[in-house]
């Protein structure tokens, strides 16, 4: 719970940090994915697989490929 609350709080950071009034969706969608891909690798797919909206299983895969070459590029696969 303390690990999410702190990624939070580091995207609510990263938000007010671009000084804007207004802050689309996207932007913060780009932050939370970029958050989860650290923290959780299955939310992280999750939330990728409605956010991104894949049109197809080939797109899917595509993504999962990206983080488990991220996963492995940190030791971790």
């Amino acid at each position: 719970m303390e690990k999410i609350t702190q990624v939070v709080d580091e995207i609510d950071n990263q938000v007010r940090g671009l000084g804007e009034s207004e802050v689309t969706s996207q932007v913060i969608g780009e932050f939370v994915m970029s958050a989860l891909k650290d923290l959780d690798e299955i939310a992280y797919i999750r939330f990728a697989s409605v956010y991104r909206q894949f049109k197809d299983m080939d797109d899917f895969m595509a993504e999962l490929q990206a983080v488990m070459k991220h996963d492995n590029s940190r030791g971790k696969g």
